[in-house]
């Protein structure tokens, strides 16, 4: 990633955004989209990049604001551990497990922006939070907990996911899961831990506020 590209993307990420608390977990403060569509437009527009990814990091989605209120409402499920906070977006997860007393939390995500937010949002924070623009499916650098937020909402996506999740459940890690209720959730492997009433974004869900329920993935 070449220095001018981190500026450009960190000048646009300032510009199209506010630091906020998040609603459901207002410990911890992020930037995000206040208008999601206007965001969404000026994506493509001023970076004039076909096919760029939509900024899911600017936005707190409910998955993820379900398990950063579980970590934080229950740091013992993370402190001392390593995590992954999976598809991190915002990382809003990853810090959320740093401030609930985990050893290390690391984000990935496969679109640089999101990369580049964590770094602001981890600094906004207070909290040393690495983070990776890579497809982590199929690898194993032997994390002690995994989180993934809002990843089942494509068939083929979370059946990928699922089945890597799986195998690193298998050996021994902790999986959880936040989700509002996807079309593709797995629910026969899952065991509910707790659920929230989830303020989010109206343009981009069916209502304001979402049912979201944090699930520990079991054997298969």
């Amino acid at each position: 990633m070449s220095e001018v590209a981190t500026l450009d993307r960190r000048a646009f990420i300032l510009a199209q955004t506010r630091l906020l608390p998040v609603p459901h977990a207002p410990e911890i403060r992020l930037h995000v989209a206040e208008e999601a569509t206007e965001l969404w437009q000026k994506t493509e527009d001023e970076l004039a990049v076909i096919g760029l990814p939509p900024p899911f990091w600017a936005f707190a989605w409910a998955g993820g604001q379900a398990l950063a209120r579980y970590l934080l409402d229950h740091p013992d499920s993370v402190r001392g551990r390593r995590v992954l906070d999976f598809a991190t977006g915002s990382g809003l997860v990853g810090i959320a497990a740093l401030l609930s007393g985990a050893d290390t939390a690391e984000g990935c995500d496969i679109d640089p922006f999101a990369i580049e937010a964590v770094a602001l949002n981890a600094a906004a924070n207070g909290v040393g939070m690495s983070a990776i623009c890579e497809d982590l499916v199929g690898r194993d650098a032997g994390w002690d907990v995994i989180c993934a937020g809002d990843v089942c909402y494509e068939r083929d996506m979370a059946e990928r996911v699922v089945a890597w999740l799986s195998t690193l459940q298998a050996r021994g890690a902790q999986v959880l899961i936040g989700d509002p209720g996807r079309a593709y959730l797995p629910k026969r492997r899952l065991t509910a831990l707790a659920s929230y009433e989830v303020p989010v974004t109206r343009s981009l869900e069916d209502a304001e506020i979402k049912r979201s329920t944090v699930w520990r993935l079991e054997p298969g």
